[in-house]
């Protein structure tokens, strides 16, 4: 194996025994800088998190390393090093996978039905700990109307919004409140559905895997948007859908962007989606994530001055998951020194998670992946000479993003863009500009974007 290689076997060991969060706040943008004899060196993102992890993780990596690497180290050195994106991504990918991992999801035995019973479902995702703000209290009333009248009001509900934002948290809660008038409730994610309907066709166990899914009062399914180019999974679920639907049983999504904005999904599906309620769950304001703040340091025993709660809310724009990540530094700093922390050392321990330090981690070629990625197409066609329709637009909002989120010049977008020329990069991001101001749509699409880059960082 090689460095990079190892350095993932060992952030594997190593995540089994930490929350996610507390995974992501000290070994995000962290890897091996150089691995020769016994001797290993790390690189962290900052000053803070390299004292850290020498104090606190010094043994765990240490035995990790010489577990996966196969022999014996006698030196770990820490050095604050900036790594770009495009070395990181294999580690800061778990994140996608963050419902799988936090949550023990058992494959679906066909060979006997199971009991479901709060399947899947984590327990510490409530309403009594949701805070509502202007962004989010039209998806938290449609999840308590739900509560109330279960397959008669909002069926389906379908909530969607960019990462972190506490969709997952919504959806299960209902599971969770839902729990006590019922044990027939299944929570899933769309790769989830996708795997057990795989292996039931393998197995030759349809019938078990639609008694499962089918039975049910309650489905809950994370991440509907994998479903997309997926037709047999597509085919299964509409089955599913009806079924449930038409026997009034309750269905609720989650996505990271509209029905209609889903690529390669059935119009059919689009359809069934829209049929009941879709909501979207915004970034948080910054008095609700001064009360989110407020609310988790209280619960960890802390009490922070309004200063700090400002400059954090103020400074970490993005998501939810962010605003935890950054308590767990403070809270961490504030143990560690024995003391409160002020205005300044907040500046210093959050430095790498701030706006303009993420900003400077993304490139031109890292926002153009993102969003073929988003729109289910190549980099390579977004930078190509293809004319074809369903490549504009796509490239029209890799210039915007550029041009908005890094402010580089109209010819240096145009050399990325395939050699175009800076006239063709002024007018699409003036085009996609004007277009924001009247299309809800665009404008969602391009706030889910952001959120899928600025999330790949953190």
């Amino acid at each position: 194996m090689d460095k990079e290689q190892i350095w993932q076997a060992v952030l594997g060991e190593v995540e089994i025994g930490l929350s996610r969060v507390n995974f992501i706040t000290w070994f995000k943008d962290t890897f091996i800088s150089s691995f020769e004899n016994d001797k290993v060196v790390i690189g962290v993102p900052s000053e803070f998190v390299k004292k850290w992890l020498e104090n606190k993780f010094y043994k765990i990596i240490k035995s990790s390393l010489e577990k996966i690497a196969g022999q014996k180290i006698n030196e770990i050195y820490y050095q604050v090093e900036f790594k770009k994106l495009e070395a990181i991504k294999k580690i800061n990918s778990g994140e996608k996978n963050e419902t799988k991992k936090s949550i023990k999801e058992e494959p679906i035995k066909t060979a006997e039905a199971p009991s479901i019973n709060r399947f899947g479902l984590n327990s510490k995702y409530l309403f009594e700990n949701f805070i509502v703000g202007r962004a989010n209290e039209l998806a938290h009333a449609a999840c308590r109307a739900v509560i109330n009248n279960p397959g008669k009001v909002y069926n389906p509900l379908f909530i969607y919004g960019g990462v972190g934002l506490g969709k997952t948290h919504l959806l299960q809660a209902i599971g969770n409140e839902l729990s006590n008038q019922t044990n027939k409730i299944l929570y899933t994610t769309s790769e989830n559905f996708t795997n057990n309907y795989v292996q039931a066709v393998k197995t030759g166990h349809g019938k078990d895997f639609k008694n499962i899914y089918r039975g049910v009062d309650l489905l809950l399914v994370d991440d509907v948007q994998f479903m997309g180019g997926k037709d047999g999974t597509q085919e299964e679920f509409f089955h599913t859908f009806n079924e449930l639907h038409q026997s009034n049983k309750q269905i609720v999504m989650t996505s990271d962007r509209p029905p209609k904005s889903i690529p390669a999904i059935e119009n059919r599906l689009i359809s069934r989606f829209e049929s009941g309620m879709v909501v979207d769950v915004g970034k948080p304001d910054i008095e609700t994530k001064m009360a989110i703040l407020e609310k988790k340091a209280v619960e960890r025993g802390y009490s922070f001055d309004r200063e700090i709660l400002v400059y954090v809310a103020n400074n970490i724009q993005n998501n939810i998951r962010e605003l935890e990540g950054a308590l767990n530094k403070i809270v961490a700093y504030h143990e560690f020194n024995n003391a409160a922390p002020s205005v300044k050392s907040v500046k210093e321990i959050l430095s790498d998670l701030t706006i303009e330090s993420r900003s400077k981690s993304i490139s031109p070629k890292d926002i153009i992946e993102i969003v073929a990625k988003f729109y289910n197409i190549s980099s390579k066609e977004i930078t190509s000479n293809s004319r074809r329709q369903e490549l504009v637009v796509p490239r029209q909002i890799a210039v915007y993003l550029i041009r908005e989120e890094l402010n580089t010049s109209y010819p240096t977008i145009g050399n990325e863009l395939g050699g175009r020329d800076h006239t063709t990069a002024m007018h699409a991001y003036n085009k996609i500009s004007g277009q924001r101001q009247k299309n809800e749509r665009l404008n969602q699409e391009i706030n889910s974007i952001k959120q899928l880059f600025y999330s790949s960082i953190y």
